[in-house]
């Protein structure tokens, strides 16, 4: 359900997360996130992920109607012409849509182990400062069947508002852990028969090509300019690599999630009897 409001200026206080897009500090300690761009805030509203509220266009508030009046709870909706929204970008918009959502709780590890179906697979991030690659990444990991993402201390945090559009909304169906203690989430991975797989091109140990996918699996990506950090790397069983031609030593850490999930998309989809990597 949701109530209506048409204004005519930005300035009420309910209205301070939209105002406040960059102080990230202020969104997280309030536990909230902002989803910008019509494709990111329907899919908010059809995960069922808690709304504050929503800053739409007229038009917008038509299409996205049915979406806000099965919400069970009240969502406060206001309604503002396109130029008014324009002034908190300073730029032209092309969608005139914004919501504002609750970050939903976090799994326990136990609990995303258990949530998840065989072959289990996860997605670690260690150290990616780029809020846009944190949506990337976690585009491509939904996309391939990923069951969760752990990032990271010093990772960006998936709902960042340039996280969330860069996933363009599929982060809201990738159960999320934001650890404080990578290595230490990675080890109790591998004890519960989890293989934790670091991608990292400055290895000769394995090729991506070379490697068993099939089985319960934690994929683990590095940061854009530093790869992962020694401790994170040596909580892994083992380093992978993606053959690369000769003088380009890497690849953007959105890219490689690619390759590497498509890679295990590809095993798991083998025919029965087909030979498997070793």
């Amino acid at each position: 359900m949701f109530r209506a409001h048409r204004i005519e200026s930005l300035d009420a206080p309910a209205l301070a997360p939209y105002r406040t897009l960059r102080q990230t500090a202020a969104h997280r300690r309030d536990g909230i996130f902002v989803a910008e761009g019509v494709k990111v805030v329907q899919r908010m509203f059809e995960a069922r992920l808690t709304a504050v509220s929503a800053l739409l266009t007229e038009s917008w508030l038509e299409q996205l109607r049915p979406l806000l009046e099965a919400a069970p709870e009240l969502i406060e909706v206001y309604v503002a012409p396109l130029p008014l929204m324009e002034t908190l970008t300073g730029f032209p918009l092309f969608q005139g849509a914004r919501a504002v959502g609750r970050i939903p709780p976090e799994p326990t590890l136990d609990e995303l182990v258990a949530r998840a179906t065989a072959p289990r697979l996860f997605v670690a991030l260690d150290g990616l400062t780029y809020a846009e690659n944190v949506g990337l990444v976690a585009r491509n990991a939904a996309a391939f069947g990923a069951q969760g993402l752990l990032c990271g201390p010093t990772c960006a945090s998936p709902w960042l508002r340039r996280a969330v559009r860069n996933s363009m909304g599929t982060i809201f169906r990738l159960p999320v852990i934001e650890t404080p203690d990578l290595p230490g989430a990675l080890a109790a991975l591998r004890a519960r028969g989890i293989r934790c797989l670091a991608a990292h091109p400055h290895t000769e140990q394995r090729k991506l090509s070379d490697t068993d996918l099939t089985a319960d699996l934690c994929l683990v990506f590095g940061s854009e300019g530093d790869g992962l950090s020694a401790s994170v790397l040596a909580a892994c069983d083992a380093a992978v690599a993606v053959p690369m031609a000769a003088g380009v030593d890497s690849l953007n850490v959105a890219s490689a999630s690619a390759v590497f999930l498509y890679e295990v998309s590809q095993q798991r989809n083998f025919k029965q009897g087909s030979r498997i990597p070793t």
